[in-house]
């Protein structure tokens, strides 16, 4: 993994850096990020975090098709805040995939049924489940997808580098600093409209 997790982090400060730029490329860049981050979460142990690159994956398909659509007024999507109601919703569905998550990699995923064991299942189902709802949230332009992909880069930083995986560590630094620019970045925009 000496060349690929540079290469998949370079990729994937692009991708974050054409989404706070509210530029269609985040998804390309997104696409082959993830691909390769599938492998690497593989190797290191870190199955939930594999398992949201799956997702990962699927949203960039789905977030790509959601900004280049036109709708029946000759719009594309915008950037808006969520309602009280999809703010209830994240944070709960983000406690309900942490449970769900950390259930899975604690207690089903156990060594002695034969399974290898997750590392760290209690960080890796917490910033997943941040990550799963960010990765939504964007998909749907939606402002709030920053503070969620904040708190999980701040989680992730620590994470990837106790797994040796220094280069995912450094790129998830960067993401955190282009996550908090991006959330101002799209504060001023819907300030703006």
């Amino acid at each position: 993994m000496d060349w690929i997790e540079p290469v998949a982090a370079a990729f994937g400060v692009l991708s974050v850096w054409f989404a706070r730029k509210e530029n269609i490329l985040v998804f390309p860049f997104g696409i082959i990020n993830v691909a390769i981050y599938i492998y690497i979460c593989f190797a290191a142990r870190l199955y939930a975090n594999a398992g949201i690159n799956v997702v990962y994956l699927a949203s960039n398909v789905y977030g790509w098709y959601l900004w280049s659509r036109i709708d029946g007024d000759s719009r594309k999507l915008q950037i808006k805040h969520n309602t009280s109601r999809e703010n209830m919703i994240s944070w709960t569905a983000v406690v309900v995939i942490y449970v769900a998550l950390f259930f899975l990699l604690r207690y089903v995923n156990r060594t002695d049924t034969g399974y290898i064991q997750s590392y760290l299942p209690y960080i890796d189902s917490f910033n997943t489940a941040f990550f799963l709802v960010a990765t939504l949230l964007m998909a749907f332009k939606k402002l709030e997808n920053w503070q969620f992909w904040i708190i999980g880069n701040i989680v992730s930083i620590p994470i990837y580098a106790s797994q040796g995986l220094y280069f995912t560590s450094a790129q998830y630094a960067v993401f955190l600093v282009l996550a908090i620019l991006g959330w101002k970045e799209w504060k001023r925009k819907i300030k703006g409209k």
